[in-house]
């Protein structure tokens, strides 16, 4: 008679070096499935982690589209029972237009918790990573977080408030989708809570990736520069460091923490509303 358990998952989406940081935490003893949009950046943090002592599988996806993503959960399935995601895919605003932020970061992130929340096993947990810039976009209304949060996902950008006219620019596109993730996670911890399962987001500030290193090369380079230099850390975040939270959140010594948003920094925000980056 065979009692072994099943085998356990842990899917990221987004192969970068913040989704790898967190999977490292807490995959230990469980098996990865690695998935990003490009099969050559999935392969190369594969054989990271594999040469590390980790089980890896690899898939791609593309989490704008809905039968790419059912097609990763259907993947992650076959191997076992999705004890973990990690939601690290996205674009930023010195990468790609307002539409694209809005269908990558926003729907797809909203269609990301949507189907894998429909799987998520009791006990199991996922991570989204947001950022700091949602943390920077004025107050919504009542309505416009409800309408984030809750509208059907095949609708959400028919919302007026995501329409051309109203997000005119990659920034404003990118702020208003990492604050909808943020609001979505909380409605859907409700959902995944009913599952036994817990969902948080983490906004990082400026963490020294590939895509932040785009940034501070890009047109708003001197910006983010400023920002380092006028935060309270007075330096940017490493990887590793999103990864001791991101095990914290999909730990034992979370297992109090869902529907939650946890913002770091290093001080960015808080200069931004009351100190030396306050808008004149």
């Amino acid at each position: 008679m065979n009692n072994r358990k099943p085998t356990s998952v842990i899917v990221v989406i987004g192969a970068g070096s913040i989704g790898q940081a967190i999977a490292r935490r807490v995959s230990a003893g469980k098996h990865v499935l690695l998935a990003d949009l490009r099969q050559e950046n999935a392969d190369a943090a594969a054989k990271t982690l594999s040469e590390a002592g980790f089980d890896v599988t690899t898939a791609k996806v593309d989490v704008s589209l809905r039968a790419s993503v059912q097609a990763l959960v259907a993947k992650a399935r076959s191997l076992g029972e999705v004890f973990g995601v990690i939601h690290a895919a996205g674009v930023s605003p010195s990468q790609a237009s307002p539409e694209t932020i809005l269908k990558v970061d926003l729907y797809g992130t909203a269609l990301v918790l949507e189907e894998f929340g429909n799987v998520i096993v009791d006990g199991g947990a996922g991570i989204v990573i947001a950022s700091q810039s949602g943390h920077r976009l004025p107050p919504l209304s009542v309505e416009q977080n409800a309408a984030l949060a809750m509208t059907p996902v095949e609708e959400l950008l028919n919302l007026p408030m995501l329409q051309p006219h109203q997000v005119k620019d990659s920034l404003h596109a990118y702020q208003i989708s990492k604050r909808g993730n943020s609001l979505r996670v909380m409605a859907e911890a409700v959902r995944w809570g009913k599952r036994g399962a817990r969902i948080n987001t983490i906004s990082p500030g400026i963490i020294i990736t590939p895509l932040a290193k785009d940034e501070l090369t890009g047109p708003r380079g001197a910006g983010y520069r400023r920002m380092i230099e006028a935060s309270a850390a007075g330096r940017a975040g490493t990887p590793d460091e999103v990864g001791n939270i991101g095990a914290l959140l999909m730990g034992a010594d979370g297992a109090f923490i869902t529907g939650s948003d946890f913002l770091m920094d290093g001080g960015v925000t808080a200069a931004y509303w009351f100190g030396e980056l306050a808008p004149k």
